[in-house]
């Protein structure tokens, strides 16, 4: 698996956040995921030149993975050696969904859309059980769950 992600170039054919497909309807930019804290505050390991600066001007980061500096304050995240191991990783985003999601909010579009807005729309299925089992706002309630969504660009904030 390649995990250097400077010899990996693509070429940028949409604007900046537009033009996603129809079925993709993502609630939150990576913007916003990173200010809110995902992942630890530790997901791209550095690998941060790659995107607008104002994007990490007000993310909540580590230097290792801090399950505090999530939104929820809980870790909903397995590690990156699962992720390979159950063959979700394409070798051109070896940091996984996110990073397929910040390149395509960046504007790049790949042979792995589809497959990554199946996996996004999978997760919807998170969104019913907050809600039927969870107050409005209830975020003591189910926090893995939320943070995960949180993760998949869902803003369970709002459930």
């Amino acid at each position: 698996m390649r995990d250097d992600l400077q010899v990996y170039s693509y070429f940028l054919s949409e604007q900046v956040g537009k033009n996603f497909g129809s079925d993709f309807k993502p609630e939150l930019s990576p913007k916003q995921m990173l200010g809110l804290g995902v992942f630890g505050g530790h997901y791209f390991s550095g690998f941060v030149k790659e995107f607008p600066k104002d994007w990490f001007a007000k993310a909540k980061v580590s230097q290792v993975k801090d399950p505090l500096v999530n939104f929820f304050g809980v870790n909903a995240s397995q590690p990156l050696s699962v992720w390979q191991k159950k063959g979700w990783i394409w070798e051109n985003d070896p940091r996984g969904w996110f990073q397929w999601y910040c390149r395509y909010y960046f504007g790049r579009r790949c042979e792995d859309d589809a497959r990554q807005i199946r996996r996004w729309r999978a997760i919807r299925r998170h969104i019913s059980q907050v809600k039927n089992n969870c107050a409005k706002g209830d975020f003591a309630c189910r926090p893995k769950q939320r943070q995960a969504l949180l993760h998949w660009a869902y803003d369970s904030r709002k459930i």
